[in-house]
């Protein structure tokens, strides 16, 4: 199951001031967050370890991850059972509650939500936000 894919928001209304990395910020930032908070799936724990330790190293900005190792696609490989179930209930970009958050947390006074840098930074902001999801989701369950 596909979640998320880059290349779906570098068409229609993206900001033309922008490259079309821009894209990718949100999940990027989402993936890394759920990757580093224990909802790995056996793909990036077993088969791109590397990658995974890049990440946890900072190395490489959340979007960039996404971009380079993931090829701009967040599928339920990314993510452990416990992972997905998280990400069909919160990620959701029909239903879920992650894009209103995003928007609150970090596009606040920007032009979009496209315009959030893909940097540690934002991932610093919205974490406890995503941490707390997490955990109310977990204790509903």
């Amino acid at each position: 199951m596909k979640y998320d894919d880059a290349s779906w928001h570098s068409g229609g209304n993206f900001p033309a001031d922008l490259p079309s990395e821009a894209g990718a910020t949100h999940t990027g930032i989402f993936l890394a967050w759920a990757l580093l908070s224990g909802l790995a799936g056996e793909l990036h724990e077993t088969e791109l370890p590397e990658d995974l330790e890049q990440l946890r190293r900072r190395e490489i900005t959340p979007g960039s991850f996404f971009l380079a190792v993931c090829d701009g696609k967040f599928t339920d490989e990314d993510l452990s059972s416990e992972g997905n179930a998280f990400a069909n209930h919160y990620f959701d970009l029909e239903n879920g509650q992650y894009l209103a958050d995003y928007d609150e947390v970090l596009s606040g006074g920007l032009p979009s939500q496209y315009h959030v840098p893909d940097s540690w930074e934002a991932f610093d902001r919205i974490r406890p936000v995503l941490d707390e999801r997490l955990s109310s989701w977990r204790a509903s369950r």
